[in-house]
């Protein structure tokens, strides 16, 4: 990713977090909705097999932070645009006895040396960050040579009048959501990007969250090192 392109994305975060309610209300949703039930269940499917040099993308307010096995952690550090957001993360890994380090910058472009991690997580993030293939390159890039990417996302559901409402729903549950998108295909851009994807699991959210679709979730590999 080139400087200008990297600071139009940090750009386009900022503009989504001007005004009083991008900067005190929509976080404060996000992080209610977030921490539901139903995201939870995934989150703790996911998040514990992380191990060694944990970089997590999109760390937000830190709502991973309870899933992480500290025995297996030798460092966590967390990558998010949101400085507020970060300070929240540091008060909880603190309580949680997880060694946390925070930088605030884009997933566009990660401030990290090359074959930084063991691990790369990243939850529920995606869905906000405006060039995602350029993320994902990122973070194939601080990934070890046999390191792995460990996803759970939310996305679109094809082949169904599902999938239409979220194409319809998408822009203005941007403006409300922090820019999260409901229509993308997290497979399709973790492929994309260059890795193989193992134990792929796929499931419905509930009714009353049908603007979300599905959960996408598994474990990205390079294809260097499958």
């Amino acid at each position: 990713m080139t400087s200008s392109q990297a600071e139009t994305s940090r750009q386009t975060h900022i503009s989504r977090s001007t005004g009083f309610y991008g900067r005190h209300i929509g976080p404060r949703l996000v992080h209610a909705g977030c921490s539901m039930g139903v995201f939870s269940r995934m989150r703790e499917r996911i998040v514990p097999q992380a191990q060694g040099v944990v970089v997590e993308v999109g760390i937000g307010s830190g709502l991973n932070l309870p899933y992480y096995k500290a025995a297996k952690v030798e460092r966590l550090i967390g990558i998010d645009p949101d400085e507020a957001m970060l300070r929240r993360a540091e008060r909880d890994a603190s309580a949680a006895k997880l060694g946390l380090t925070t930088i605030a910058a884009s997933a566009e472009s990660m401030p990290l040396q090359a074959a930084t991690a063991d691990s790369v997580v990243v939850a529920y993030a995606l869905c906000t960050i405006p060039e995602p293939l350029a993320a994902l390159a990122e973070m194939r890039r601080v990934l070890k040579p046999g390191g792995r990417l460990l996803f759970v996302e939310h996305g679109r559901i094809e082949h169904s009048w599902r999938g239409w409402l979220q194409d319809r729903l998408n822009g203005v549950w941007g403006h409300l959501a922090g820019g999260c998108n409901l229509n993308r295909d997290p497979f399709a851009l973790i492929k994309t990007a260059g890795f193989t994807i193992e134990h792929p699991r796929l499931e419905r959210f509930p009714a009353h969250m049908i603007q979300l679709g599905t959960h996408y979730a598994g474990v990205g590999l390079c294809a260097s090192s499958v």
